[in-house]
């Protein structure tokens, strides 16, 4: 059983990871700017508040703290927010483990996979693959820095670079169940996905031992904009319709922020099944069938 210290522990991959570290009797303690549970501790980045008895004898922490990348238009202020949540939050926590003396056996962090770019491609991006130049690119690259400084101190770091989180309520999928079932843009562009369970069962691998390094978080199965949809429509028994949503309406809607709607390449999974992991959901059809 190992003590784990989860940021964003909140949120819809936050609150499953718990449910799950706990059916596998670990302890869990959450990072809250509200704190409402007995498992829950004070922490606030803008007053560099934070209870140390949280830290106290914690074995692993797992920092999905960040505000939502498609919650609003990015503004130049909205685009220092999603990076300073990140990476102000593992900076501070950095320096958290090092004035206390935490002897942590290791730090695992959220990043995207969003850290290749937002292009379509006819490539399928590994972790030994470059980074994009865009802002999702920089947040990425950011992020993952940022986490990558614990391995300075002899912590092994673990990074999970996540593609869309499907889960039954909340995320990307609940906004993808409109009354008519389209493709968005191109059609062509490549949605990688990732069931929240198997998700979670990275995150424990990490905890428990065998995912040390950079891992692309996303299902071995690929998808485009019009197959996805055509699943989706599919198994919520809603009418699918062909004709795509144009980009110009997307760009109107949401500004630049609509080029994750608009762009995608296919994510290799081949390092993480190297490792012996075994995708619950390796495919979309199984996936969506989870949630019915």
């Amino acid at each position: 059983m190992a003590k784990i210290v989860i940021t964003g522990g909140t949120g819809l991959v936050g609150k499953r990871l718990t449910e799950m570290l706990v059916d596998k009797n670990h302890e869990v303690v959450i990072l809250s700017r509200n704190p409402s549970s007995k498992n829950e501790f004070k922490w606030d980045l803008s007053t560099k508040e934070l209870d140390e008895k949280a830290l106290k004898n914690s074995d692993y922490i797992i920092h999905l703290a960040g505000a939502g990348i498609a919650d609003e238009r990015w503004s130049e202020e909205r685009k220092k927010v999603i990076i300073d949540s990140r990476v102000q939050s593992a900076n501070f926590l950095f320096d958290k483990i090092k004035e206390l003396k935490i002897d942590l056996k290791g730090f695992i962090s959220a990043s995207g996979v969003g850290f290749y770019g937002a292009i379509t491609s006819d490539k399928i991006f590994k972790e030994t693959d470059k980074a994009g130049n865009d802002f999702l690119a920089d947040v990425c690259i950011k992020w993952e820095q940022a986490a990558q400084q614990f391995s300075t101190k002899n912590i092994p770091v673990t990074i999970l670079r996540t593609g869309i989180v499907l889960a039954e309520k909340g995320g990307a999928l609940d906004k993808m169940k409109t009354p008519i079932i389209s493709p968005l843009g191109s059609g062509k562009q490549y949605l990688p996905w990732i069931h929240i369970d198997d998700l979670c069962e990275q995150y424990i691998s990490a905890v428990e031992g065998s995912l040390i390094g950079v891992f692309n978080a996303a299902a071995p199965e690929h998808h485009t904009s019009v197959s996805f949809s055509k699943a989706l429509a599919k198994s919520i028994k809603r009418p699918f319709i062909g004709i795509c949503v144009p980009a110009f309406m997307l760009k109107l809607l949401f500004g630049e922020l609509a080029i994750i709607l608009l762009e995608g390449s296919r994510i290799s999974a081949k390092k993480v099944t190297d490792t012996n992991f075994k995708f619950k959901f390796p495919t979309l059809k199984k996936a969506l069938e989870d949630f019915n």
